[in-house]
């Protein structure tokens, strides 16, 4: 690849402020409230009893799972994506789309409940997110998704929990 190009694919990423996991995080788009995430202050090794050596490696070790490994991807009912590890609502239903890339992929998260940071470990920079509650490691924000947003906010599936629409949402894990 050469130098042009790729420092010219490298302004089409997204810029996002960094994961600020201590301070209240912004506004809602389109709402006056503030949504406060109280983040979490627990041990790793309390995460890994609680989750399968999967989900740990990639929510706290930042992995990523075989692309089309996730049973997510065929997930078409109703309802809400929680974090597979403290429970919190990241995604709406409504928001998924089929990006073809292998993995669950959504056009934006719950207002709030997320938080960023930059991932240099494919060499170019890359917008990771991470659940703003227990700083759990998710996916990545990418600026190709469908319109009007144009983001695809490509998730790990063993990172979340299906929740339908007709079932309550687990209390919140502390």
């Amino acid at each position: 690849m050469k130098r042009r190009s790729f420092l010219q694919g490298m302004a089409l990423l997204p810029t996002v402020p960094l994961l600020a996991s201590q301070a209240p995080l912004s506004l809602a788009e389109g709402t006056s409230q503030a949504v406060t995430v109280v983040p979490l202050d627990k041990a790793h090794s309390e995460w890994r009893e609680l989750l399968s050596p999967e989900a740990y490696a990639v929510l706290f070790e930042e992995d990523t799972e075989q692309s089309g490994s996730s049973p997510l991807n065929q997930e078409k009912r109703a309802g809400t994506y929680i974090c597979a590890a403290c429970y919190l609502p990241l995604f709406d239903s409504q928001h998924k789309y089929e990006s073809g890339t292998g993995w669950p992929s959504f056009t934006q998260a719950i207002a709030g409940h997320t938080g960023f940071k930059r991932d240099f470990k494919l060499i170019f920079p890359r917008t990771e997110y991470h659940c703003a509650r227990c700083e759990g490691h998710q996916g990545h924000l990418f600026n190709d998704g469908p319109q009007p947003r144009g983001e695809r906010w490509c998730n790990n599936g063993v990172a979340l929990r299906f929740i339908p629409q007709d079932e309550a949402l687990p209390a919140l894990r502390s």
